[in-house]
């Protein structure tokens, strides 16, 4: 999961239903949201965002279709499935990201569906109507937080996740995929684990994340079991596997100093539970990382399926976004049927270099899905949260109080 600034590409977001919500008085209180519910709809638990039809105005994408702003006009990207109101129900995009994979000039989609299932994507035909071609990328996508990021710094962004090509649960593998020479082939599958069966790879296992957890400049790839070390052939070495532990049924993992001690902690979500965790990086006496859990909010929300780490207020310091997945298996999860809450976590740092989250919130009525995104969608230079899940597809366009 990315933050993107799309100044650049400027537009007006016409609303079908909109509300205003106010930031409570402290942390945030200049920041308010405006929503927009695109659809009030199940469709889809992720969602992209890119100028599908090129008209200088940024588009929502979630899987069988994608909304034309400003209007929010649905067109259809492959046959749209109907998937009720999701308490007995999936949709077939749990994760979708948005990039020009074949290089033609014109955004495509990437799309995961339901987990342990194919990962593909989906050509744009550049202004026509009609479906769009489907190419696939692996017959096997695992782990239920697939990550679609810029893992070498090279600005390019690449597919990390767990798959099983054999389809068989104890040979899976932890890989990264890129498009060879031709884009509409599967892509090249390169191994981050070792031997068959790794931490992070099964059909259904949860906690995945990238960040540098060792200080090296390079990002590491980060699961619930611990961490490969990318090597410093980055694109051909051996990527070292250290062992810890860093939670149970997490979601996203994002590397980040919470103590300011210099050393990246690891702040994780969780996916089926209420929490949301910090992961204290120490040290053995012969130098070996170790890691001690702290509750951060052990009570505020469960089921919180997707974080991203995002500086909302503009202050510098990277605050984080998270929230509800309403009804992730039915009702038969840890607060299922209480309000479908979004927040955003004001960081502050205190003058013993800690830093602390205050929790913001977004709106009650519509949470996260399973992917989402945080990005300027309107050109004014504030970041926005756009959502898909259960309750429907939301635009939270923040809009900042003068001072």
């Amino acid at each position: 999961m990315s933050v993107r600034n799309w100044a650049a590409i400027l537009g007006a977001s016409a609303i079908l239903l909109t509300s205003a919500r106010a930031s409570e008085p402290g942390a945030g209180g200049r920041i308010s949201w405006k929503k927009t519910t695109i659809e009030g709809k199940f469709r889809s638990e992720g969602v992209a965002t890119a100028d599908v039809n090129k008209d200088g105005k940024l588009d929502v994408l979630i899987g069988d279709s994608w909304y034309e702003a400003p209007s929010w006009v649905k067109h259809d990207i492959r046959k749209p499935g109907d998937y009720g109101d999701g308490l007995r129900s999936y949709s077939e995009c749990m994760t979708c990201w948005a990039d020009d994979v074949d290089r033609d000039g014109w955004p495509d989609q990437i799309v995961i569906g339901f987990p342990g299932g194919a990962a593909a994507w989906y050509e744009n035909p550049k202004g026509k109507d009609g479906h769009w071609a489907r190419h696939e990328i692996a017959p096997s996508a695992c782990n239920e937080t697939p990550l679609y990021t810029d893992l070498f710094g090279d600005g390019r962004r690449v597919l990390v996740m767990g798959s099983q090509p054999k389809g068989k649960q104890d040979e899976g593998r932890m890989a990264w995929f890129t498009p060879g020479s031709d884009p509409k082939q599967p892509w090249e599958m390169h191994p981050i684990s070792e031997g068959k069966g790794g931490p992070g790879t099964q059909q259904f296992a949860h906690g995945l994340g990238v960040g540098d957890l060792n200080g090296d400049g390079r990002k590491d790839v980060i699961c619930t079991g611990g961490w490969w070390e990318q090597p410093e052939s980055n694109k051909t070495g051996t990527w070292a596997f250290h062992p810890a532990q860093l939670g149970d049924a997490v979601a996203d993992m994002i590397a980040y100093d919470v103590n300011g001690d210099g050393k990246a902690d690891v702040i994780a979500s969780s996916a089926h539970r209420f929490g949301i965790w910090w992961f204290e990086q120490g040290a053995t006496k012969d130098g070996s990382p170790t890691f001690t859990r702290h509750d951060l909010f052990p009570d505020l929300v469960s089921e919180t399926h997707a974080l991203i780490a995002a500086d909302i207020d503009g202050d510098g310091l990277k605050d984080f976004v998270t929230g509800k997945r309403f009804w992730s298996h039915g009702r038969s999860e840890a607060g299922s049927d209480k309000p479908a809450r979004l927040y955003w976590f004001k960081a502050s740092k205190g003058t013993d270099g800690k830093t602390s989250f205050q929790p913001v919130e977004i709106d009650d009525q519509s949470g996260i899905g399973t992917q989402f995104e945080v990005l300027d969608f309107n050109g004014d230079k504030l970041l926005d949260v756009v959502t898909s899940n259960k309750k429907g597809v939301f635009l939270f366009e923040q809009v900042r109080a003068k001072e």
